[in-house]
């Protein structure tokens, strides 16, 4: 099966995006529970959570060369958004 792709991304609060695809559906995804894991644990710092952007392509967002999000767990995760 095919995702769609990132168009955009925001954050909304210290643990919440805002993601919008190239289909024009938004979706919400709280990393909390990412936050268990070592790889995302520089994500509690909320001005590097702020620096995230959308991989070029749309397949992820991004904060650096170590850590990224996925399309596919972004669409299957997310909460929608009206």
């Amino acid at each position: 099966m095919k995702y769609p792709k990132i168009k955009a991304v925001v954050v909304i609060d210290d643990n919440t995006l805002a993601i919008e695809f190239d289909n024009k559906q938004k979706k919400k995804y709280d990393i909390t529970p990412l936050l268990e894991k070592e790889m995302f644990l520089p994500l509690k710092n909320s001005a590097f959570f702020n620096c995230v952007k959308v991989e070029q392509g749309g397949y992820a967002v991004v904060w650096d060369n170590k850590i990224d999000i996925s399309e596919y767990e972004l669409w299957r995760n997310g909460k929608p958004m009206s």
